[in-house]
């Protein structure tokens, strides 16, 4: 009978709202090999939603979207032999999370590779949870069961074929190519500008004038002077974009995405960051072994197009004290973004910004007369780069705490490490702190003076980080605003807020404060509702997730406005359900699922998902309800509403009709 009403519920419910199911999944299985087979279970996506990838670990300010996740039951009949593998899909620079995020569209292949122990036919099984999102609103986590069925003669399966894989790689190509990739765009960007500060270091700014006088001495006319020079240029470019290329191979796409999510990589990049830094603070230096050097000068004096490839090989070779570091800093950052030619693109910026001018003065030798002249100057870019590298460190530290939940590096440990790090910049560039390679400095030049003006201005601006500022400049750098020793800044009390904000006296049993809002919220349903009976107050329900973009967007773009925020704090009792709270249930409130007969409610989320989708036939988030003290809706609920009028004129008909 219960189930009966359930259905009747939803049907009725769904005349009103809508029920969405935006994603099938279906499965398959691939030989490989007589031991090794592949099991494929793929996505199909309705149009305008999208489905997040396996590999996110990185949270912005306003954490991060659920990524995909497998698990198999592994018996005795087989082992997984690698990772999950994906197809390509789309990379953003999100603008509400802030960090970028990996997403598909229309349809998508998860590849999982098993070496079986047994001729027999195997029924294999695992669960697949998911997350989706459109334009307007996201769906809340969704666990699937997945099964793989490998029949005692696999005969029936097929093998993969060279053009089965070639077919497959020119679908995905084609999707892929519908958006342009901006996280290449910014690799590219930041090593080009990279490749220009390595020139201003004193391993290769004085050897502009000696490969100028190279070249006046080898070419008898300038047409050959210039023909020279771009050989030489494009030489330099072979050779550190032939590095990015190795880098690619040896490793692979699937390497290369699990660099941006492994912990024991990030630990690694963070040690190997601290000592670039090191480096060029003038701790040692970092060499190639004198005697490539040697052979490579051999092999130049061989003159034509050979031995301009080798004067190229010998500027790499020479100068990799100052732009090894730089060069390893940006293989890094470009292997774990996750993207294959990562590396090399990063390393076509870098050799541009290196090329570019060396061959412009190798063609116009005329042009040396306006270059400054090589001095201490030098060593203080090479200083500057050092703080810079040691800054980028604490960033791949924290994302291996993030992942393991550790709460060492919180955010105000992380600013303060930051504070610190610029602060320190800020006294060297005003000549207060000397390192082993300075000159004496008797007065400082107005554009170093100019410059530590810029990063005590920048170092001042984090300082407020430590009291709940979200620092949005920085915002994709820092952990998340709720991963921090407290959430609403250093100097919060429950008797009021953040020192310096409204007060909002105490803080009701069972609530805390939203932030960076200070919005009185309860999490539980329950206590919101006994709550509001005893201040005699209307109830907002707010279905809203973690992970949830447009929560986001709603909470950033209309909450954030006075009038809005005025009747949220103040004239009504905010509920916010989360549907994605991972948190499990106590285990007297574990029921079956009214919805999926069988499975069971274990975790707080589910709850809140189902008591959405039963009491109001709505799936989707965000989606706010304002009800009664008997729990009965003042007008219709809302979902996604980013026009700001129009949100306020809901909430305050609602309350007009509570009145």
């Amino acid at each position: 009978m219960k189930k009966l009403i359930v259905l009747l519920v939803l049907i009725s419910n769904t005349v009103f709202a809508q029920i969405h199911n935006p994603v099938n999944w279906s499965t398959k299985v691939e030989k490989v090999n007589e031991q090794e087979y592949d099991l494929i279970a793929t996505a199909e996506i309705e149009v305008n939603w999208h489905l997040y990838s396996q590999n996110i670990t990185e949270e912005g300010p306003y954490g991060a979207p659920i990524p995909t996740t497998f698990s198999f039951d592994v018996t005795e009949n087989f082992e997984l032999i690698e990772d999950v593998k994906e197809g390509e899909g789309h990379t953003i620079d999100d603008p509400v999370f802030q960090i970028p995020i990996k997403y598909f569209e229309t349809s998508a292949d998860f590849k999982q590779r098993i070496k079986i122990n047994s001729t027999k036919g195997l029924k294999i099984t695992g669960t697949v949870e998911f997350m989706v999102c459109d334009d307007t609103s996201c769906l809340p986590p969704e666990e699937i069961d997945l099964e793989f069925v490998i029949p005692e003669s696999s005969a029936s399966i097929a093998t993969i074929t060279d053009t089965a894989k070639k077919k497959e790689d020119v679908k995905k190509g084609q999707t892929s190519k519908k958006q342009k990739n901006k996280g290449l765009l910014s690799i590219f960007l930041i090593a080009f500008f990279s490749g220009f500060a390595a020139l201003l270091t004193p391993c290769v700014f004085p050897m502009i004038p000696m490969t100028v006088s190279f070249f006046t001495k080898q070419s008898k006319t300038k047409a050959a002077g210039i023909k020279n020079a771009i050989i030489y240029g494009l030489s330099i470019v072979v050779i550190y974009v032939g590095l990015g290329i190795v880098i690619s191979l040896i490793f692979g796409p699937n390497a290369l995405n699990a660099l941006s999510t492994n912990v024991w990589f990030n630990v690694i990049f963070f040690f190997l960051l601290v000592i670039f830094a090191v480096s060029f603070l003038g701790a040692f230096e970092l060499t190639l072994p004198s005697s490539w050097g040697t052979k490579v000068d051999a092999q130049a004096d061989r003159g034509g197009m050979i031995g301009i490839f080798f004067m190229a090989l010998a500027l790499a070779i020479v100068s990799f004290s100052c732009t090894g570091p730089i060069v390893g800093t940006i293989l890094v950052e470009a292997a774990a973004g996750g993207n294959q030619i990562g590396p090399a693109i990063g390393m076509l910026g870098f050799s541009l910004a290196i090329a570019i001018p060396f061959a412009l003065f190798a063609a116009f030798p005329g042009w040396l007369n306006s270059l400054p002249k090589s001095g201490g100057w030098l060593n203080t870019v090479k200083v500057v780069l050092g703080f810079l590298e040691l800054a980028l460190a604490f960033k791949f530290l924290s994302n291996a705490d993030l992942v393991l939940q550790l709460h060492w590096l919180e955010r105000e440990v992380f600013l303060a490490i930051w504070i610190t790090i610029f602060g320190v910049l800020a006294f060297y560039l005003f000549g207060k702190i000397q390192l082993p390679h300075d000159s004496p400095l008797t007065h400082i030049s107005v554009g170093r003076l100019s410059l530590g003006l810029v990063v005590l201005s920048f170092t001042i601006y984090m300082i407020p980080g430590l009291w709940g500022a979200p620092l949005n400049l920085i915002s994709a750098f820092p952990p998340a605003q709720h991963y921090s020793e407290s959430p609403y800044g250093v100097g919060f009390t429950k008797q009021g807020s953040a020192v310096g904000t409204d007060s909002h006296g105490d803080i009701p049993e069972g609530a805390h404060l939203m932030a960076p809002h200070n919005i009185i919220s309860f999490n539980d349903y329950n206590s919101g509702l006994a709550y509001a009976k005893k201040v005699n107050k209307p109830i907002m329900i707010d279905f809203t997730g973690h992970a949830c973009v447009n929560c986001r967007k709603m909470e950033q773009n209309v909450w954030a406005k006075d009038k809005v925020l005025n009747i949220l704090k103040n004239d009504i009792v905010l509920i916010s359900l989360y549907v994605d709270d991972k948190r499990p249930l106590p285990k007297s409130e574990q029921t079956e699922s009214k919805l999926k007969p069988g499975k069971k409610l274990k975790y707080i989320g589910q709850k809140w998902s189902e008591f959405q989708t039963i009491k109001y036939g709505a799936n989707a988030q965000p989606f706010y309800v304002l009800m009664d003290l008997n729990e009965e809706n003042l007008l219709d609920p809302v979902a996604y509403t980013p026009d700001v009028d129009e949100y306020y004129n809901w909430l305050k008909e609602g309350i007009a009709n509570f009145k």
